[in-house]
């Protein structure tokens, strides 16, 4: 467990919007081991909506548009994913 002063002085340094940009990614790299595309299509499509609904006085409006992408292509990774 990470102290909060720790995230605090990181969350001084970025906004929101790469924070979680920054949990996107490493979650999308945890999820390649199990090469499943319909995991990484739920966790593109979940990350969207986490985009779309932050607040743009937290984040750049350029995240807003980035989560309506990860909602566009999350539930195509996860149709052309193998059962």
């Amino acid at each position: 467990m990470l102290p909060l002063q720790l995230i605090d002085t990181f969350l001084l340094d970025y906004n929101i919007g790469q924070a979680l940009l920054l949990v996107f990614i490493l979650s999308t790299v945890g999820a390649l081991p199990l090469k499943s595309r319909r995991i990484i299509g739920i966790n593109t499509v979940i990350f969207g909506l986490i985009f779309l609904l932050t607040p743009v006085t937290l984040a750049k409006p350029h995240y807003l548009f980035f989560g309506v992408t990860l909602l566009i292509v999350g539930p195509i990774l996860y149709v052309t994913g193998r059962r």
